[in-house]
């Protein structure tokens, strides 16, 4: 599919749920955020059925986030229906971490073909802090499993925030030296609780900058990528680092997704607070052919960028969207 400002719409997220076993701050409340009633989130038929559904309208690549998408029961069974649709070329997956260990090489065998895992800090009692209640050799234990599996490229995500965690970037980026890990450093977004809590930015430039009088950088354009990062080898190293500047540059020229939320939604942009129902016509009796016109009509009103940086103006929180 071909967006009005004739970019290619080939990747579809969705957020397979609403709950999630973290706090992290900079997502949601300490309380959480108020959860869906069993009835209003997609079935897993229903979400395989919209799989196939956009894979035959050109999408051919589909990431199951949340939440936390390893919360959801019978997730394996997921990934293997998804995974054998026609048409559809990759199923990866983003993550805390924390159940992974003991889902791997399930998730592995069901056609997952790699993971993104969530990691804003290499230090226990940080991570404690921002997770609220995370547990940092879990999440370890759940990368050395994702490694042995073979769901590569693994790639660790950190949204870095000054004067919290802006001391680790070279820890990050050693991690990157030591280990086949592909680091990709994240600009923080003024999105739901990290717009209230007023948070420090650091932009990709500055963190670049900090790793590159350290370690000389190679731009790499073969690791396997669907998304907006820019990557560089670190010279004699096993990993990468990328960095994604969603504030600072915006790359919304090379946006190639769509979004459906639990619940059933579907969202043009991360940011755009526009969404199409398409649930309510599914469960209504839609054809296939009804529900490929809803995608087609999401791909037709995708903006041509965000705005994020006139803040956050809509009731759900990162964590209802997927990300």
């Amino acid at each position: 599919m071909q967006d009005s400002f004739k970019r290619q719409i080939n990747y579809l997220r969705i957020a397979i749920t609403d709950r999630c076993n973290l706090r992290c701050r900079y997502c949601m409340p300490a309380t959480g955020v108020p959860l869906k009633g069993h009835q209003d989130i997609l079935r897993l038929e229903e979400i395989t059925t919209l799989a196939r559904v956009a894979a035959g309208t050109g999408i051919s690549r589909i990431r199951l986030t949340g939440g936390e998408p390893l919360v959801r029961k019978n997730v394996v069974s997921l990934v293997r229906q998804v995974a054998a649709i026609p048409g559809i070329a990759e199923v990866s997956m983003t993550t805390n971490g924390i159940f992974l260990g003991g889902l791997a090489l399930a998730l592995k065998e069901a056609g997952l073909k790699r993971v993104n895992i969530s990691l804003d800090s290499l230090k226990k009692d940080r991570y404690r802090y921002i997770t609220r209640c995370g547990n940092l050799a879990g999440v370890w234990q759940g990368i050395r499993a994702a490694l042995t599996v073979g769901l590569t490229p693994v790639k660790l995500n950190v949204v870095i925030t000054r004067g919290f965690n802006d001391d680790e970037i070279l820890d990050f980026a050693r991690l990157a030296v030591a280990e086949p890990l592909h680091i990709r450093f994240i600009e923080l977004m003024p999105i739901g609780t990290a717009a209230e809590s007023g948070a420090g930015y650091v932009a990709a430039a500055e963190i670049k900058n900090r790793i590159s009088q350290e370690y000389p950088l190679e731009p790499v354009a073969d690791l396997v990528t669907n998304g907006p990062a820019v990557n560089f080898r670190v010279a004699g190293g096993r990993g990468s680092v990328g960095f994604i500047s969603a504030m600072s540059n915006h790359f919304c020229s090379r946006c190639n997704r769509l979004r459906l939320t639990a619940d059933g939604k579907l969202r043009p942009c991360l940011y755009w607070d526009g969404e199409l129902d398409i649930k309510g016509p599914l469960r209504a009796g839609a054809t296939e052919a009804e529900l490929a016109a809803l995608f087609a009509r999401a791909v037709s009103i995708k903006p041509a960028e965000h705005h994020m940086e006139n803040g956050w103006r809509q009731p759900r929180a990162m964590s209802q969207i997927g990300g």
